[in-house]
C-alpha cells in the first residue's frame, strides 16, 4: 500500500503553462489545472481528494469510473392531481436504502439552478442570465440504483436591500436558510468568470456556513470554462478557503515569468492542521496531524518560466473557530471539505460531483418514490419557465414586474397539453416591450418555453401566451 501511495504522489501533476492560453475546458477534473509534480513527497494516505479540484491542485490522478452515470430521469406528470399523488406515494424502497440532502447555496446567478438541472438530467428549474430567477425553494429528486440524491434548490442569497429593490419575497430571504436546517451536505457555488465578487464569498453565505458549521460543505467552483487563464483558479481556492482544505494548510506563492530567463523560488506548502484544544465536538475545527513530508519543484517550458516550488506536509496550529464577530474580516471559509471546478452549463465535471455526491450519502429510508423527479407541481414549472424567458427577453427592472395568470390547462384530443397564460404588465410601454415588433418577442418566448416543457413533461405541448395591462 505505501508503495502504490508513493507512486501515486510521485505522479502529483505538473503544472501546464500553456493553461493561461488554454481554450476550451479540459476534459477531465486532474486536467482543469494541469499539475506540479514533486519528486519525493509522500501524502498521508486519508489524503483522498482524487477525481475532485483538490485532487487535481495536489496532483492526486482522477479515477476513472467504473461506469457511467446514465440515467433516464422520470418525466413530469402533466397533472397536479397526479404528481400529487405520486409525492404522497410510499417510497417504493430498495433493500439497503441510502439518502443525502444537498442544499447549493450561493450568490445570485452562481449557476445553482443550472447544477441542478445537470444533477437531475432534466431541466425543472428556471435559469437565466438575469438574477433572481428562481424565487422560492424547490427539491429535486435523483434516484440512482440504492441510493438517493434530494437537491435542495434555493434563491441566491441576498440582503434585504437588494430584495427590496428587486420587489422579492419575504421567501427568498428566509429560503436558503430553512433549507440549511435539513441539510446533510451543503455547496457553496462560485461564479469564477464573475471577476468582481470571485475573490470572496459574500456575507450572505459566510454567515449561513457559520451557523451551521456542524454541516458538511464543499467548495464548487463554475464557469472555469470562461476562464483564459487556468492559474487564477489556484488563486482563488487559496482565497476562498482561507488557505485550509479538509485539514490541510495550503501555504503557496507562484510566480510564473513570461519570457524569462531567470526563474525566482517561491515555496508552496501544504500543512495538516492539528486539533484546537478544547474544541466542541461538533465544531468544524480540524482533527488530523501528520509530519512534514518535503517535496521539489516544478518544471520550466519554453513558452512560460515557472517559479520553483515545493510541497511540504507538516503540523500546524488548527484554525479557531469561527463566530459571527469574526466574519468582519473574513474572505473565506477555512472548513471545506473538498473542492469541485466544473462548467455546470455544459455538464464538464458533473459527473465527478455526481459520483461524489452519491458515495457520501448515509443509510437511510428514501423520501420520495423513484418516479418523482422534482417537489414542484407542472404549473410551478410552466410558470418559472416562461418567467425565464421574459427575463431573458426584457430589459432591465421591467421583467420583475410582470404577474402570470393561467387561465387554460388541459389536456387535447390527441394527448397534447394545451396551456393559455396571460402576462400582466404594470404599463403600456411594457406590453410593447414584451410583445416586440410584429410579435416576434412573445411569440419567440412561447416557442422557447414550449419547447422546454415538452421536454419536462414529455408529451406534445400547445403554448399560448396574452399580454395586457394590469387592470
Amino acid at each position: 500500500m505505501a508503495a502504490r501511495v508513493a507512486l501515486a504522489v510521485s505522479r502529483v501533476v505538473r503544472w501546464a503553462v500553456r493553461a493561461a492560453a488554454a481554450g476550451p475546458l479540459l476534459p477531465g477534473s486532474a486536467r482543469l489545472l494541469e499539475s506540479c509534480a514533486p519528486r519525493a513527497t509522500v501524502l498521508p494516505v486519508r489524503w483522498s481528494a482524487s477525481s475532485s479540484g483538490l485532487g487535481s491542485i495536489l496532483g492526486i490522478p482522477a479515477e476513472k469510473p467504473s461506469d457511467a452515470l446514465g440515467q433516464h430521469p422520470p418525466p413530469v406528470a402533466t397533472s397536479k392531481e397526479e404528481q400529487a399523488r405520486l409525492i404522497r406515494d410510499q417510497p417504493d424502497q430498495p433493500q439497503n436504502p441510502k439518502v443525502l440532502r444537498i442544499a447549493i447555496i450561493g450568490a445570485p446567478n452562481a449557476g445553482k439552478s443550472t447544477l441542478s438541472n445537470q444533477l437531475l438530467g432534466r431541466k425543472v428549474f428556471p435559469v437565466s442570465k438575469k438574477v433572481h430567477t428562481t424565487r422560492c425553494k424547490a427539491r429535486g429528486v435523483v434516484t440512482y440504483e440504492d441510493t438517493q440524491l434530494i437537491i435542495l434548490d434555493t434563491p441566491g442569497l441576498t440582503s434585504p436591500f437588494k430584495a427590496k429593490r428587486h420587489k422579492l419575497d419575504k421567501a427568498m430571504l428566509t429560503d436558503p436558510w430553512d433549507s440549511m436546517k435539513h441539510a446533510d451536505l451543503v455547496l457553496v457555488m462560485v461564479d469564477v468568470s464573475d471577476h468582481w465578487t470571485r475573490n470572496s464569498l459574500s456575507k450572505e453565505v459566510l454567515k449561513c456556513l457559520s451557523q451551521f458549521p456542524q454541516i458538511p460543505s464543499v467548495l464548487v467552483l463554475n464557469k472555469v470554462d470562461l476562464l483564459k487563464n487556468k492559474f487564477i483558479l489556484l488563486e482563488l481556492v487559496t482565497e476562498l478557503t482561507e488557505a485550509i482544505v479538509n485539514g490541510k494548510k495550503l501555504e503557496g506563492r507562484s510566480e510564473f515569468k513570461h519570457n524569462s530567463i531567470s526563474s525566482a523560488k517561491s515555496p508552496l506548502q501544504i500543512t495538516r492542521a492539528s486539533p484546537h484544544e478544547n474544541r466542541d465536538p461538533e465544531s468544524p475545527c480540524l482533527q488530523e496531524t501528520d509530519q512534514a513530508q518535503e517535496g521539489s519543484s516544478l518544471d520550466n517550458t519554453s513558452d512560460m518560466r515557472a517559479s520553483e516550488s515545493s510541497l511540504v506536509t507538516e503540523e500546524a496550529e488548527g484554525p479557531k473557530c469561527s463566530g459571527p464577530r469574526d466574519l468582519k474580516n473574513m474572505k473565506g471559509w477555512p472548513y471545506f471539505q473538498e473542492i469541485f471546478m466544473l462548467a455546470a452549463r455544459h455538464g464538464e465535471e458533473v459527473d465527478t460531483l455526481k459520483r461524489y455526491l452519491l458515495m457520501q450519502a448515509k443509510p437511510g429510508p428514501w423520501e420520495f418514490h423513484s418516479g418523482v423527479l422534482t417537489s414542484q407541481s407542472p404549473q410551478e414549472i410552466c410558470d418559472n419557465i416562461i418567467r425565464e424567458k421574459v427575463l431573458e427577453y426584457l430589459p432591465l427592472e421591467v421583467p420583475y414586474g410582470v404577474v402570470q395568470v393561467t387561465d387554460m390547462w388541459e389536456e387535447g384530443p390527441s394527448g397534447e397539453l394545451l396551456i393559455v397564460q396571460s402576462l400582466l404588465v404594470p404599463r403600456k410601454s411594457h406590453m410593447m416591450m414584451l410583445i416586440g415588433r410584429g410579435g416576434k418577442v412573445i411569440s419567440r418566448i412561447a416557442q422557447e418555453a414550449g419547447q422546454d416543457l415538452m421536454n419536462v413533461f414529455l408529451c406534445d405541448v400547445r403554448l399560448k401566451l396574452k399580454v395586457d395591462v394590469k387592470s
